[in-house]
Formats: structure tokens, sequence, C-alpha cells
């Protein structure tokens, strides 16, 4: 399968591409509310993409941990499923994948709408947007969905189409060593597969935890560079979910995915 290989290196936590882009990608100025780039309500969709997407993607709500959210994904029913990776005309999709960290969190939040009720939320790395959708869908007052693939960006629009939702807005840049944003919770899946991202996140949340007293969730099924990490000592285990079939064969046998809250300690390392 065409996508495998991206899934093998993520799932291995080797040095790739999708590492490279996020530590080569600085971010910018402050990001705030009123004020940045981004995808919002507004904004229409290019109809060629739009075309493309809805292609070569399928429309599906089942093999994943939350049945209330329909995604557009890649699946072995799609052409390029099967096609050699430099037919893809965009860069490589690992949006179009649902990890399981990012279905750990989004199945937590819909079972804990608390969670985010009323407040701001970051979706970091948010990929098909699934997280940041859950979030909505349970109540948070402001939802900014964040990936550096604009191509990402269009995906998650199509799926708030899909459930019903006002399109929330999405940022399309590298906000990880940026001035702190202002959030109530952070929640980030699937990003520990390269030790200097992790470096790099590892700092940047502490920075926002410290200045802001911002909550952090973090989901992962435990890859290597995650469990390995520094960060691993700082996290308190939350919920461990049990990965339905279809997502285990995707994923090389992981079995589970747990979400984790990020408790540092006060003084940056």
């Amino acid at each position: 399968m065409a996508f495998r290989g991206w899934k093998q290196l993520l799932l291995l936590g080797r040095q790739n591409t999708l590492g490279k882009v996020w530590r080569s990608r600085r971010g910018g100025p402050s990001l705030c509310w009123k004020r940045r780039c981004h995808w919002s309500a507004g904004k229409s969709l290019d109809p060629e993409v739009r075309a493309f997407l809805e292609e070569n993607t399928e429309v599906t709500n089942s093999g994943h941990l939350t049945p209330e959210i329909r995604l557009r994904l890649l699946t072995p029913r799609c052409r390029f499923w099967r096609e050699k990776p430099d037919l893809w005309p965009y860069g490589d999709p690992f949006w179009a994948i649902y990890w399981p960290g990012g279905q750990a969190l989004s199945r937590y939040i819909l079972d804990n709408p608390h969670v985010v009720k009323g407040r701001s939320v970051l979706d970091l790395g948010s990929g098909c947007g699934a997280t940041a959708i859950a979030a909505v869908m349970s109540g948070a007052s402001q939802v900014l969905a964040n990936d550096i693939d604009p191509i990402a960006g269009m995906a998650m629009i199509l799926n708030c189409e899909l459930n019903h939702l006002d399109p929330f807005p999405i940022t399309i840049k590298n906000i990880i060593n940026s001035e702190a944003g202002n959030w109530d919770l952070i929640v980030l899946g699937d990003m520990f597969y390269d030790e200097q991202l992790a470096d790099g996140l590892h700092h940047w949340l502490q920075k926002c935890i410290r200045i802001h007293q911002t909550e952090v969730l973090i989901g992962d099924p435990g890859r290597h560079q995650f469990l390995s990490h520094s960060i691993h000592s700082q996290l308190h285990k939350v919920i461990e979910y049990s990965l339905p079939e279809y997502t285990r064969q995707e994923n090389y046998g992981l079995t589970s995915s747990i979400v984790w809250s990020y408790q540092p300690s006060n003084s940056l390392e």
C-alpha cells in the first residue's frame, strides 16, 4: 500500500520528511484570535482541490474510536491507497489517516465534554481535524486547528461540512517555538515521532503552561520516541482505550492508545 511506508516511519519514530518540515517552518509572529493567517468559515475552497479530495478520499465513520464523527480519509477502497506516492499531486497526505493518538483524544473529549466546554482550545497538528471537531461538538467556546499542510486545512473544512458544523479557524503555519499563545487547553496527538520535534514541543508546551497556565492533553499509542523522551516522566495517564480491529491492522498491531495530561515542573529545562 502506498501509504504504509509513511505510516511506518511515524510509528517507528524515525527521522522523516514531515518531522523535518515541522522543524524548518519556524514560528512567526505571536498568534492571537483576532489576527493570524488562517482559513475561516467564509473561506471558499478551490473547486479543483475540492473535487480532487472528494474523488480520492472516502467518507467513513467506522473502524475508529469515534463513530459520531464522519471524516474524509484514505482507505483501502481509495485509488491512492495503492498508487505510487509520487503520483499524489500535493504534499504527503498525513492528514488523511486518523491516527491512534488523535482517536483517543477525540473519544475522551466526546465522553467528557466538561474538559472543553466554554474553553478556548488549540488543536496542534490537527491533521484531519477530528479532535477539533470533537471539541466543537462538546461545547468549546473557541477552537483553532493548526497544521502545516494547507491541504489538511481544506480537508478539515470538508470534514466540518460532513458533520454539519461551521468551519472553525485553521492556521497553516508552524507555531512551535513562537510566542506562547493564551489557550485554556492545547490538545495534540501523534506528534512525538521525531526526537528534535519532540524536544521543541516539550519546551514550547512548558512555556505555554508557565506563562498562561494552559492545560495540555497528549494522545499517543506508545511510540518509542514518545515513551523514551524526557517528557514522559512529566505525564499523568488519564485514560487508555482499546483500539478497534481496523485501526490495529492499519497501525502494525498497536492495540491501545492513551490520553496523557502534561504536568511539567515549574522550571523550564
